[in-house]
């Protein structure tokens, strides 16, 4: 290792002299850069590549140590990185530092502004060209246009008289076919003028005129400069029938020889220079290099340091390692520790009773954590299958989380609205009111009662439901609260409005059964009673007492037939039969109906919205007719007692709707009366109950109980315009036809 690392730092001594020197030549002798630029691009490629394949090969031999886990391995790859470390930042920074220099020096070279004037010049040149040529083509034009308008026995005349206006050393007449017509100048002794070419008649007839410099690219500086500028103008024929052929008007000029001479020399200036130039790219490149092999000399050095020193170190380490295994050969408890004194025994001691303990810490939190995941997994399994809702809320009242039941009894994916309260969900802000309330009001009476929840019923979706309300019925919730431990509230509740109904369904079935026993036994015998007193007493009183005879048995016979239809009502009520579910079209079976109401003298008429998709349900047809007359009855009744002022179409509608998001068909009975009372809302559909001055107030009761029989949802809501009340909507939701009902 140390031959190994003693020639290849002289190696990289005579190599980097070497270089030092060529730099040194190269910066003074342009043309010995030229000459060696390939030899010394080739050294540096060799020394860089020779550097590589031994750094890469000190990488492969720690890569493979650190693969095998062989001891000292990481601390190898750790020394030599921050040896490479240390070596390679500084040689980054002076790297960076002497690139810049080194641009930056070299193009300081160069004289910007020079290089600028060269510039300047040219462009002045070629802008004196153009304005030449413009000019010589404007005068051209107009000559043309003179020539045009001559006859060719005078052409000569003129052309003679054009060489001195235009300054032109030339002027001729020729034909589109190229033959010469007439000239004025050198070209009248020539045998064979130049002439243009048929290209150049193509272009200067399509653009009307055609100029371009001849000479200038022969010229060479400092000998015999000759350079022309030429106009090819056609002419228009003027002369019509006289000359068939298209002629052209050729104008030469000559260039001043001045102007082409500094021309010449600009041009040869700007480019030695610019070939002069390009030299500083070949120094650029070689000092770069040379800077490049460097901070390669760098990192290796840097390397190769490390894997020396690293190896020093790590060898104590091998041995106390093969020492700690001996010792340990009986024992299998992960104990690497030594005996000795030093610094490295005493941590190792330390670290094999750390590592022990947290052997044991980390058993113990695994069991902790498999315990808490489990209890987590059982507790969330018998949230998820409650049929109960369960919501934990903050203080402020937002939902931290809920369960399936919860959002299903609410009709509310509640989970779109944690970090919020309930009071922010449309249709529940009165009952997130409520809560807060009853939270509020528990937790004030919570030390002087010392209880630890409170419970109470709610009712959701009474009185009037708009139509963004997520609940098509009204809701019975009986509802718990409690305070959980780290400022949570928890509130638990469960749906028992089937249970209400079915109870006071129950209850008034029961009456029913007996009211029609016990009132319709002794009707019979005082409906005889009288009409034989009648019958009796008739012909042997006079015509005062035989009159109030009549009226007093005729009212007896009439309470007692009123009497027998209300004892029949009840008994229909208390033994409605179970319906029997089939596929019925229901617009069909509306409008079947309503051939009972299409009597224009009634007052108050039905006017039918039918929804022509509606598919078929599921019902009983006979039931049905019986829902439909029970609704038409109330809502005609309602609107022809109401009289609203300034309403002339008190008609009462009967609607179906297919409610494509559920899957169901509504039916809807909408009047125009003067709508019901809270408290008649929250018990229509108790038997009994009703606003009417005439009638049981069973008619609401009878189809609630078979919207029951055929599950579905039955509502009565008032209507509300502006908020006013404008009467009252009875809705029943059915199921589809292949579909269970509710």
């Amino acid at each position: 290792m140390r031959l190994t690392v003693t020639a290849g730092a002289l190696v990289m001594v005579v190599i980097g002299l070497m270089l030092l020197f060529l730099l040194t030549q190269a910066t003074n002798n342009l043309s010995l850069n030229e000459r060696n630029y390939a030899r010394l691009f080739t050294v540096n490629v060799v020394v860089a590549s020779a550097l590589l394949v031994a750094i890469v090969w000190v990488g492969y031999r720690l890569f493979v140590r650190f693969r095998q886990g062989r001891f000292g391995s990481r601390l190898l790859v750790k020394l030599a990185t921050i040896f490479a470390l240390v070596g390679l930042a500084p040689g980054l920074l002076i790297y960076g530092v002497s690139y810049q220099f080194v641009s930056r020096s070299i193009e300081t070279w160069f004289d910007v502004k020079v290089e600028g004037a060269l510039e300047a010049g040219l462009n002045l040149g070629r802008v004196t060209l153009d304005t030449l040529q413009n000019d010589l083509s404007n005068k051209s034009r107009t000559a043309a246009s003179q020539i045009s308008e001559t006859p060719d026995v005078a052409v000569g005349l003129l052309l003679d008289r054009l060489v001195d206006q235009l300054s032109a050393a030339d002027v001729a007449l020729w034909s589109a076919s190229g033959k010469l017509l007439a000239s004025a100048g050198p070209s009248r002794f020539q045998l064979t003028p130049d002439k243009p070419s048929p290209a150049q008649f193509r272009a200067a007839k399509a653009e009307r005129s055609l100029s371009w410099v001849e000479g200038l690219d022969e010229a060479s500086p400092g000998g015999q400069v000759s350079a022309r500028v030429k106009v090819l103008v056609p002419l228009s024929s003027a002369l019509l029938g006289l000359t068939p052929e298209v002629r052209f008007l050729l104008v030469t000029r000559e260039l001043p020889p001045n102007l082409v001479a500094n021309a010449l020399a600009v041009q040869s200036a700007n480019r030695e220079y610019q070939e002069r130039a390009l030299g500083r790219e070949g120094l650029k490149r070689m000092y770069i290099g040379t800077l490049t092999l460097s901070l390669f000399l760098a990192v290796f050095g840097a390397v190769l340091l490390a894997v020396v020193l690293g190896d020093q170190i790590a060898r104590p380490l091998l041995m106390l390692a093969e020492g700690v295994s001996q010792v340990a050969a009986g024992d299998l408890t992960p104990k690497l520790a030594l005996q000795g004194k030093d610094e490295l025994g005493g941590l190792t001691r330390a670290f094999a009773s750390m590592t022990e303990q947290l052997s044991d810490a980390r058993q113990a939190v695994q069991q902790s954590m498999a315990q808490v995941d489990a209890a987590r997994a059982n507790l969330q399994t018998i949230l998820d299958n409650l049929t109960a809702g369960v919501i934990v809320l903050d203080n402020d009242g937002a939902i931290r989380s809920s369960n399936p039941g919860a959002a299903r009894i609410l009709k509310v994916s509640l989970a779109d609205y944690e970090g919020r309260t309930l009071q922010d969900i449309d249709g529940l802000q009165d009952f997130g009111r409520e809560v807060q309330t009853q939270f509020a009001e528990f937790l004030v009476q919570r030390a002087e009662q010392d209880t630890d929840h409170w419970q109470r019923s709610f009712e959701l979706g009474a009185g009037t439901i708009s139509m963004h309300s997520p609940f098509d019925r009204t809701l019975t919730l009986v509802a718990r609260g409690a305070e959980l431990p780290g400022n949570g509230r928890l509130l638990v509740f469960d749906d028992i409005s089937d249970i209400v109904s079915a109870q006071r369904a129950q209850a008034w079935g029961e009456v029913a059964r007996r009211l029609a026993h016990e009132i319709k036994n002794p009707l019979t015998p005082i409906q005889l009673s009288a009409e034989r007193l009648e019958m009796k007493l008739s012909g042997k009183l006079s015509a005062s007492d035989q009159a109030v005879l009549t009226k007093s048995v005729k009212t007896i016979v009439d309470q007692v037939d009123a009497m027998k239809r209300l004892v029949n009502d009840f008994r229909d009520y208390a033994r409605l039969p179970a319906a029997e579910l089939k596929p019925v079209d229901l617009n069909a079976l509306v409008m079947d109906v309503l051939q009972l109401y299409d009597d224009e003298s009634q007052a108050v008429p039905v006017r039918p919205e039918l929804d022509v998709s509606c598919p078929l349900v599921m019902g009983d047809a006979q039931q049905l007719r019986q829902v439909i007359h029970n609704l038409l009855q109330n809502a005609q009744d309602a609107s022809e007692s109401c009289q609203v002022s300034g309403t002339e179409d008190r008609s009462v509608v009967l609607r179906t709707q297919y409610l494509r998001t559920t899957g169901r068909v509504r039916l809807s009975v909408l009047d125009c009366g003067g709508g019901f009372p809270d408290q008649i809302l929250k018990r229509a559909f108790e038997p009994y109950v009703t606003t009417k001055m005439k009638g049981t107030g069973l008619g609401l009761a009878v189809v609630k109980k078979i919207a029951d029989e055929h599950g579905s949802r039955v509502d009565i809501v008032n209507r509300v315009v502006g908020g006013a009340v404008v009467g009252a909507q009875v809705s029943l939701s059915l199921a589809i036809e292949n579909t269970a009902p509710a």
